[in-house]
């Protein structure tokens, strides 16, 4: 396993847009949006029998709050790369999250949403997030860029809702749709696959919510998302000319896209990216070939792994691009997550910079821009 596993982060890293740099990006998906609703909803569903104990998104992720932020910043903070700039998060951004009393009050007939700053003001310790993020951008810590209008499949979920669905009910009233039922139908990807489709006419409705997502985003931060990520990873290519409409010039990703075949089943068609690969419409796929990733499973060292990670990307010359999900910086719920977490990424950067002083921390549109000048 071990010969294969180097073999495969190898292979991951030959192809593509090279440099001699010393790049370190690091990508992190959801924030904004809702996961467990807090304490009281996880007990609630818990009481009701629901596996969330066993998911650890359900477990330790929910919405991000004043503490968590400020603990983040001093941690990326800590670091400074060779032009003394400190290590930047690129923070993918869902702009908005199911109005559930809205839902509600159409008799579960209609969907409803609201921008995720609406979002903040149902939380009690939420009330200065905003404006923590608009200090991050400012102090050059934390970059938002667009993850989607909201990470949740609307038809399919709605579709559950209508039919009095127990589970997808009782997730409702804590304000919640994703409870970790396991891989079946309809909840294969827990309700999370927002651009999947198990039709044509349900891919393409799918275009509206791409184009809202990116008219809100520009709303609300006053610049356009220059880059991309779909929730799951999952999206159907024929979105990219709205996305590079709508001012994306970047498609942040994994090696494998999933493209759904538009039929009912979960089938996609597995399309293969390398890094800086451009599509027809000119824009480039960033490829992630970092992970850092410890609430997911805390008996592996991922911090280790991820500085290898990072060593054979620079081998390769190319820049290390490290996914990092949210819920592993979340203390809403369990404070111990975040500050175990905050503790090793501090270190993982630290020993970055120590063996790299060279090192250059930039944020995905950064990364996607160096590209396009050194073409």
């Amino acid at each position: 396993m071990t010969i294969k596993k180097t073999i495969t982060r190898n292979l991951l890293n030959i192809r593509g847009w090279q440099t001699r740099r010393k790049i370190v990006v690091i990508e992190s998906d959801d924030w904004g949006t809702i996961r467990s609703s807090g304490k009281e909803g996880y007990e609630n569903l818990l009481q009701h029998h629901l596996p969330v104990n066993k998911s650890p998104y359900n477990a330790l992720d929910m919405l991000e709050n004043n503490e968590d932020m400020e603990q983040l910043y001093e941690t990326l903070d800590s670091v400074k790369d060779k032009h003394g700039h400190p290590a930047i998060l690129t923070a993918n951004n869902v702009v908005g999250n199911p109005d559930f009393e809205k839902i509600r009050d159409s008799g579960f007939a209609q969907y409803y949403y609201e921008p995720f700053t609406e979002t903040y003001k149902r939380y009690p310790h939420h009330d200065r997030v905003f404006e923590l993020f608009k200090e991050g951008i400012g102090k050059k810590l934390f970059m938002p860029q667009f993850h989607g209008r909201e990470h949740v499949n609307v038809p399919r979920w709605m579709k559950a809702l209508q039919a009095d669905d127990t589970t997808a009910r009782l997730a409702f009233e804590q304000h919640m749709f994703s409870v970790h039922l396991g891989k079946k139908a309809p909840v294969v990807n827990e309700w999370l696959d927002a651009l999947d489709g198990d039709s044509p006419e349900e891919l393409a409705a799918k275009l509206e919510a791409v184009e809202e997502g990116l008219e809100l985003f520009k709303n609300i931060w006053g610049f356009h998302s220059k880059s991309f990520i779909a929730p799951c990873y999952i999206w159907d290519s024929a979105l990219e000319p709205a996305l590079a409409k709508g001012g994306v010039q970047y498609i942040q990703g994994m090696v494998i896209q999933l493209q759904p075949l538009a039929r009912p089943g979960y089938e996609y068609q597995r399309k293969f990216h390398y890094q800086g690969q451009r599509n027809r419409y000119g824009q480039r796929y960033l490829v992630r070939n970092a992970f850092f990733e410890p609430s997911t499973d805390t008996a592996f060292d991922w911090a280790g792994d991820c500085f290898n990670r990072v060593e054979t990307a620079f081998r390769w010359h190319k820049p290390a691009v490290i996914s990092a999900h949210r819920l592993n910086f979340m203390g809403g719920i369990q404070p111990k997550n975040r500050e175990t977490n905050l503790a090793m990424l501090g270190q993982l950067l630290k020993n970055i910079t120590q063996r790299w002083p060279q090192v250059e921390f930039m944020s995905s549109d950064q990364l996607g821009d160096l590209m396009n000048e050194r073409s």
